[in-house]
């Protein structure tokens, strides 16, 4: 199964939390072979679910919450999800020995 399977099995009903997680985690590792083969093998362990990673997104909400309202934007929610699936820069290539192209080497 893989990653992008894992996430649609855990992701449940449509337009719930959890499932915007999954959404935007498939976003997260669409062109990243590294970072589908961590998320893949992440998504076997149950303290890695993605509702898991929801309740942390929906705990940094909570300590910023104004009022009634709490919000978390686009790019705090990635940083929650690259941070709780371990996803660095340097995991985006292909973990089974992909080659980085450093653009700088063709000038």
């Amino acid at each position: 199964m893989t990653a992008f399977e894992k996430i649609s099995a855990q992701q449940g009903k449509d337009g719930t939390s959890v499932w915007m997680v999954g959404e935007q985690l498939k976003d997260i590792i669409r062109d990243c072979p590294g970072w589908q083969e961590i998320v893949e093998q992440d998504l076997e362990q149950k303290d890695m679910s993605l509702a898991e990673c929801e309740k942390k997104i929906k705990d940094y909400a909570d300590k910023h919450r104004k009022g009634n309202f709490a919000c978390v934007v686009p790019s705090v929610a990635e940083k929650i999800i690259r941070d709780f699936y371990g996803m660095t820069d340097e995991s985006r290539g292909t973990a089974a020995g992909g080659k980085v192209i450093d653009l700088a080497d063709f000038f």
